[in-house]
């Protein structure tokens, strides 16, 4: 299942989209037939934090549900995804988004040898955090804000959506405790970055978080660690690797992050990105007004955004 925030005229919904690019909403779906999810009370599928913290009881119907429509049951809850206006998939969860910095070896090489120093990888995963309002959804602009940056770059990343609460989990355990994948383009205001010497405030512009388009279920991951990785800016290819490239596994990440830190459902974590990124380009190679970036990961899709 891939699923999807959307706006329609009847407010912000949860769907999934289905086989010829078409849209299932949801809660409209559950409401339409009671009778295929029995037991199952509607408010399941007010949004996607609700679904997860419902756990397989709401992943089963929503599945059922999904059966159904693929069939041509529940017309009336069906839209074209060409009509929809996709979100992020959680738009706004409980918390900032979780990232991690410099976890690919070749993106830390370019990041010193930019800066003329010798290289050093890190011993322990480097976590910052992106605030709530820098999500944005596949399709819509990235700001520019060239009264506050002239050094806009873009870092494509492969997003965990958490499906389980847990503290102190092991690495053992830790993929059990996602529920999907995603993609994340982790913007950042280079110039920001290196002025305030730390990562926050150069990664917390508001618009800079494109998440997206959709949540593809853990399931359907067989390895998330061997999942190629791309970003495309106006076509040209920028960044080019694969997840097995991760300095520190995405079971290590999860483990490390819930030491002494509760992990709840519908949490977000972005796992680093490769190189390639603009700054360290030769010479550098910023984003500008009506760049088109496409971030493209194996196994879940193409998230797209221009820059305005």
């Amino acid at each position: 299942m891939r699923l999807i925030t959307f706006r329609s005229a009847a407010g912000d919904r949860l769907g999934i989209l289905l086989k010829n690019d078409r849209i299932l909403d949801l809660q409209k779906a559950r409401l339409i037939h009671a009778s295929s999810g029995e037991g199952t009370p509607p408010s399941i599928f007010d949004s996607l934090t609700s679904l997860i913290e419902a756990g397989e009881t709401g992943v089963a119907a929503a599945r059922q549900l999904a059966a159904m429509a693929e069939v041509g049951e529940l017309p009336d809850a069906t839209g074209e995804l060409s009509e929809a206006l996709l979100l992020a998939p959680i738009p706004k969860p409980r918390k900032n988004v979780f990232c991690v910095g410099r976890n690919y070896v070749e993106h830390v090489n370019e990041g010193y040898r930019a800066r003329g120093v010798e290289t050093k990888l890190p011993e322990f995963p480097q976590f910052f955090t992106k605030p709530q309002t820098t999500i944005i959804g596949a399709g819509a602009p990235i700001p520019l804000h060239a009264d506050v940056t002239e050094k806009l770059d873009y870092e494509v990343e492969l997003g965990v959506i958490i499906g389980q609460r847990g503290t102190n989990i092991t690495e053992a355990a830790a993929l059990d405790h996602i529920f999907g994948f995603t993609i994340i383009n982790d913007i950042t205001a280079r110039d920001l970055q290196r002025r305030h010497d730390q990562w926050f405030k150069g990664k917390a512009l508001d618009g800079s978080c494109p998440i997206g388009p959709w949540v593809v279920l853990r399931e359907k991951i067989s390895n998330p660690q061997s999942l190629d990785i791309t970003l495309r800016v106006n076509g040209e290819v920028r960044q080019q690797s694969n997840t097995a490239r991760m300095i520190f596994s995405i079971a290590r990440l999860i483990s490390e992050l819930s030491q002494g830190l509760t992990l709840e459902p519908g949490d977000i974590i972005a796992t680093g990105t490769p190189s390639g990124v603009g700054y360290a380009m030769d010479p550098p190679n910023f984003l500008k007004a009506g760049d088109v970036v496409s971030c493209e990961i194996e196994g879940i899709g193409t998230l797209e955004n221009r820059v305005n």
